[in-house]
């Protein structure tokens, strides 16, 4: 977007980041309890934005990192090391973009050689 524009009501629609769940909803698509959704919080995995009115509100995004936690406590992982591992699973992902950006960059055109 550039400097100056508004977004629009709709364009909110598609924004990952925007937090636009409560904790009761979220913990009702997650199948889970807000006190859950609290404790992620305590773990630092997951900082939910505040309303006027001080409620928590979670992003698409933050969901679907609680989801991958709910999947390992269901497994038996303790909440504390499945957080570290979404962690460590995040941190892997970029590692390994930044990676591909370097290889596509090394194997570009080379530089323009002085005659």
């Amino acid at each position: 977007m550039t400097p100056g524009t508004t977004r629009k009501p709709a364009d909110r629609l598609d924004d990952d980041d925007y937090p636009a769940y409560t904790v009761g909803r979220a913990a009702e698509m997650l199948g889970t309890t807000p006190a859950f959704l609290r404790a992620l919080g305590e773990a630092r995995l997951i900082t939910p934005l505040r309303s006027e009115g001080g409620h928590r509100r979670y992003s698409r995004y933050q969901l679907r990192i609680a989801a991958r936690v709910r999947e390992l406590v269901d497994q038996g992982t303790a909440i504390e090391a499945a957080c570290r591992i979404v962690i460590l699973e995040d941190q892997l992902v970029e590692a390994q973009q930044l990676n591909e950006e370097l290889r596509q960059r090394a194997s570009g055109p080379p530089p323009d050689e002085p005659s």
